[in-house]
């Protein structure tokens, strides 16, 4: 479970500042698989760092009792000077995982053949993705966060990525953001849009990327 409990979250750049959401109240249960739409700066990735405790609210509660990954993206929070395989048994003992383990994983699902051992920096957005979403699979979350990230890789890779995220699916919670409706629907059964500071629920995900869908309309 992660319940939101009044939580506001504001940016503060020099004279600026950005109010992102405020008093959200919501609480995820175990098991869902919920789809996440907004337009681009409305804060979806803000809300995903906050899901993931990355970020901490301005002001506000946020409770979780299940396991939680990192938002598994074209960003991440490697060390870029590190290798990928150092990256990965950095975060295994982290979680208190087996480093072999974690390293054999990610060497057979992330397929990055040599560059698993040459630092992040010398990888493309694609690799970047692929390592975190590698290590990520590594470690066994009870929910999982997904930020645009089924698209890396080659159609083997992609398809690899599909079943494992029905799988997680399936057996944990799954978080996912997406700008593509049709991903939505086949991992998600409930949706959310993000917007003007709040975020909305809705039953189904097509009622959701409906509702966006008219927002996006309406500021054109």
């Amino acid at each position: 479970m992660i319940r939101f409990e009044n939580v506001s979250k504001t940016y503060h750049i020099r004279k600026f500042h950005k109010h992102v959401f405020q008093n959200l109240n919501f609480t995820i249960a175990q098991g869902e698989s919920i789809g996440i739409c907004g337009a681009n700066g409305a804060g979806k990735s803000t809300l995903m760092r906050l899901l993931a405790g990355v970020e901490h609210p301005t002001s506000g509660t946020i409770t979780r009792s299940m396991t939680t990954s990192w938002p598994i993206g074209y960003g991440s929070c490697f060390q870029h000077s590190l290798t990928g395989a150092d990256n990965a048994r950095f975060i295994a003992r982290i979680y208190k995982q087996s480093e072999q383990d974690v390293i054999d994983f990610v060497e057979d699902f992330a397929q990055l053949g040599p560059y698993l051992h040459q630092p992040v920096m010398t990888y493309s957005a694609g690799m970047n993705a692929r390592l975190a979403f590698g290590i990520s699979l590594a470690i066994h979350f009870q929910c999982y966060l997904v930020d645009e990230v089924t698209g890396a890789g080659d159609e083997r890779f992609r398809v690899r990525c599909e079943e494992a995220l029905l799988h997680r699916r399936d057996n944990a919670t799954l978080i996912m953001v997406s700008h593509d409706p049709g991903t939505l629907r086949q991992y998600c059964k409930r949706g959310a849009v993000v917007y003007g500071g709040s975020l909305v629920f809705f039953d189904t995900i097509d009622e959701a990327n409906e509702v966006h869908h008219r927002l996006q309309l309406r500021a054109a």
